[in-house]
C-alpha cells in the first residue's frame, strides 16, 4: 500500500510539473507584463520620477496634488464622467434597438448585420479620418448638405459645447460588438414567452418591455460593464480627432495621463493618475454589479 501511494504521489507531481510547464509561457508573461508593471507603477506613484533621474520617494504627495491642487485634473475628471454617463447608456440603447431590428425577418438581413458590425473592426486611424471629413466645417459631408439647404454650418469638433457630443455620436456608431452580443441574447429568448404574452393580449411594446428586455438583462449588464471600463479609458479616437481640445473640452483621463507620462515625463504623477483611475473604475464596476441584483434576471430564477 505504501509503495502504491508513493507511485501515485510521483505521478501527481509529474502531472503537476507538466501542467506548470505548459502554463509557464502565460505565467511568465503575466508576471513580466502585468504583475511587475502594476507593482512598479504603485511604487512610482509614491515617488518623483522623470525617467532621466532615479525616483525620489515623496510618499502620498502625488495623490495630494492630484486631489487638492491640480485644477486641470478636475476638468479632466468632469469630462470623463460626462462622457461615461452620456456615452455608455447611449451606446447601449442604440446597440440594443439595432439588434432588435436586425433580429426581425427582413430581406438581406445578413448584409445589414455585416454593415452594422463593420465599424467595430475598422482601424481607429481610418475611422478618425472618415469622421474628420464628415465633421469638417468647410467641406464635410454634414455641413455640405446643410450649406446646400441654405442652413448654417455646425462646428462639430471646434466648439467646446459640441466636441464631446460629437465623439459620443462616433461611439454610438461603432457598436458592432455590442450588437452581436445582443443578437445572441435575443435569439436565446424562448418563443413560448412571446406566444404566452400574445395570448394574454400584450401588444408589441409590452412584449418588448416585459419579455425581451428582462430576458436580455444579463447581456445588458455585460455590455454596460465593458462599456463603462472602456469609456473611462477612452483615448484613441479622441486623441486623433481633437487631442483634448478645444479649450480642454475633450481632455479625458487617459489623455491627461498620457501627457504627464510621455510629454511632461512626470512618470510618478502619471502612475498616481493610473491608480486613481483604477480605483474609480473598480468602484463603479462594483456598484454596478451590486445594483444588478435588483434588475438582472437569470434564466431559472423567479421573476
Amino acid at each position: 500500500m505504501g509503495g502504491a501511494a508513493k507511485r501515485r504521489g510521483r505521478k501527481q507531481l509529474a502531472a503537476l510539473g507538466q501542467g506548470l510547464l505548459f502554463a509557464s509561457p502565460w505565467v511568465l508573461g503575466f508576471l513580466a507584463f502585468t504583475a511587475y508593471p502594476m507593482v512598479a507603477s504603485l511604487y512610482y506613484s509614491l515617488t518623483s520620477y522623470d525617467v532621466l533621474r532615479p525616483p525620489r520617494f515623496i510618499g502620498l504627495e502625488n495623490f495630494r496634488f492630484m486631489l487638492f491642487s491640480d485644477s486641470l485634473f478636475r476638468i479632466v475628471l468632469g469630462n470623463t464622467v460626462w462622457f461615461v454617463v452620456v456615452g455608455v447608456p447611449s451606446g447601449l440603447v442604440i446597440a440594443f434597438l439595432l439588434a432588435n431590428l436586425l433580429n426581425t425577418d427582413m430581406k438581406a438581413r445578413p448584409v445589414f448585420r455585416t454593415i452594422f458590425y463593420l465599424p467595430a473592426i475598422l482601424p481607429a486611424v481610418a475611422s478618425a479620418e472618415v469622421w474628420r471629413w464628415v465633421y469638417n466645417p468647410r467641406y464635410g459631408l454634414i455641413n455640405s448638405v446643410l450649406k446646400s439647404w441654405g442652413l448654417a454650418t455646425i462646428p462639430w469638433l471646434s466648439s467646446p459645447a459640441l466636441a464631446k457630443p460629437s465623439l459620443v455620436i462616433i461611439h454610438c456608431w461603432a457598436q458592432g460588438t455590442a450588437i452581436v452580443i445582443f443578437l445572441a441574447a435575443l435569439q436565446d429568448v424562448p418563443r413560448t414567452l412571446y406566444d404566452a404574452a400574445v395570448v394574454d393580449g400584450a401588444n408589441g411594446w409590452n412584449r418588448f418591455w416585459h419579455v425581451t428586455v428582462p430576458m436580455c438583462t444579463p447581456s445588458i449588464l455585460f455590455v454596460a460593464i465593458t462599456g463603462l471600463i472602456g469609456m473611462f479609458q477612452y483615448f484613441t479616437l479622441g486623441w486623433l480627432l481633437t487631442q483634448g481640445g478645444p479649450n480642454n473640452a475633450t481632455e479625458f483621463y487617459s489623455m491627461y495621463l498620457y501627457r504627464n507620462a510621455f510629454r511632461y515625463f512626470k512618470m510618478g504623477y502619471a502612475s498616481a493618475l493610473a491608480w486613481g483611475l483604477f480605483v474609480i473604475v473598480v468602484s463603479c464596476t462594483i456598484a454596478l454589479m451590486r445594483s444588478s441584483a435588483r434588475w438582472v434576471y437569470y434564466g431559472g430564477e423567479a421573476l
